[in-house]
């Protein structure tokens, strides 16, 4: 590696690093509130005290609420199996086409 791709590679990475920071260092007073809290406002302001038709299927089961981390644990889950899934017929689909075009 030269010596000009090395304070390239650094400089990149500084500016990759400062643009990770600054918005911590800038936005410090700042809330972030996500969309269901958004929504959630906005049921109650219409409608008073709303009530859910069902609860979450786990919740039923275990008889407590499930914490935010184990919710996000779930949901990532979940996702991570749907990528899985997904990536597999993709790459079967390739792979396929690939054997087809080699015939």
């Amino acid at each position: 590696m030269t010596s000009q791709n090395k304070k390239i590679i650094i400089l990149l990475s500084f500016i990759v690093i400062l643009m990770a920071f600054l918005p911590f260092l800038a936005l410090k007073q700042a809330e972030f509130g996500g969309s269901d809290d958004a929504g959630s406002a906005m049921v109650e302001q219409i409608k008073g005290e709303y009530e859910p038709w069902f609860t979450p299927v786990l919740e039923n089961w275990l008889g407590k609420e499930i914490p935010g981390e184990i919710e996000s644990l779930l949901f990532c889950l979940q996702t991570g199996i749907g990528v899985g899934i997904i990536a597999y017929y993709i790459g079967r689909f390739v792979e396929r086409k690939k054997w087809q075009n080699n015939k």
